[in-house]
């Protein structure tokens, strides 16, 4: 989004915090258990008639695993909720420390070192672009999985397909893509990689809530009242 161009204009941009967080924070989790407990491919094995003749392999537990968390907002503070829930630890960076029962790791590097997964869970746009490179996939280490839920610019994508590739990073599991609907044909034939088609808002209920959130603004706007909600970059 073009904040520069809106600012310079005037132009008023509103968003719709909060009516989203659930929803994605649990494509966050369900991306957790899928690479980690391997449901993806447990689901192909059955389907292929694989049963028939051998059992499956078995896969991680994820109790006591923790999760980084990188961008520990309202998306990432639900995400937190979850994992801790399923026994799990939380790390977390970002611009600073927060009063939450987590531990901050001021780097990110730093982070991706003491993770089992690391969850992109921080906005997108040049601040963040390509943060999640070579150097942070390879703290991350071949024990450890990728989630991003967040944006696809935060991750350095061809760095991500050459450490799957290498065995530098164990997994991936993805809902954004650098170029959507485009994904490098390399994650398409991964066995590691769970893909999903940029869900993480894609239910009815939350959908509804972006368009009613929509309307009010507009409706407050002709009224000559305070919009409702505005980006915090033209606040």
């Amino acid at each position: 989004m073009p904040v520069d161009y809106c600012r310079g204009r005037g132009i008023k941009v509103t968003n719709t915090p909060d009516v989203l967080t659930d929803d994605v924070a649990d494509v966050a989790v369900a991306l957790i258990l899928m690479t980690g407990r391997g449901f993806v491919r447990a689901n192909r094995f059955v389907h292929a008639g694989e049963w028939l003749k051998r059992g499956p392999e078995l896969t991680t537990r994820l109790g006591g695993k923790t999760v980084g968390i990188l961008g520990l907002g309202r998306i990432g503070k639900a995400i937190a909720e979850r994992v801790t829930a399923m026994g799990m630890k939380v790390a977390y960076t970002g611009r600073k420390p927060q009063d939450v029962p987590y531990a901050f790791v001021p780097d990110l590097a730093g982070l991706a070192a003491a993770s089992d997964f690391l969850v992109v869970a921080c906005p997108g746009g040049a601040a963040t672009r390509n943060i999640v490179d070579a150097r942070v996939l390879a703290a991350l280490g071949k024990k450890g999985t990728l989630v991003n839920i967040a944006r696809g610019s935060i991750v350095d994508e061809p760095a991500l397909v050459q450490a799957l590739a290498a065995g530098t990073i164990g997994a991936a599991g993805l809902d954004v893509f650098a170029d959507e609907p485009h994904i490098p044909p390399a994650l398409l034939a991964m066995d590691n990689v769970v893909l999903l088609p940029h869900v993480g808002s894609a239910t009815q209920e939350t959908r509804q809530a972006m368009g009613d959130l929509c309307k009010a603004n507009l409706d407050v706007w002709f009224a000559g009242r305070p919009l409702l909600t505005l980006i915090p970059e033209l606040a």
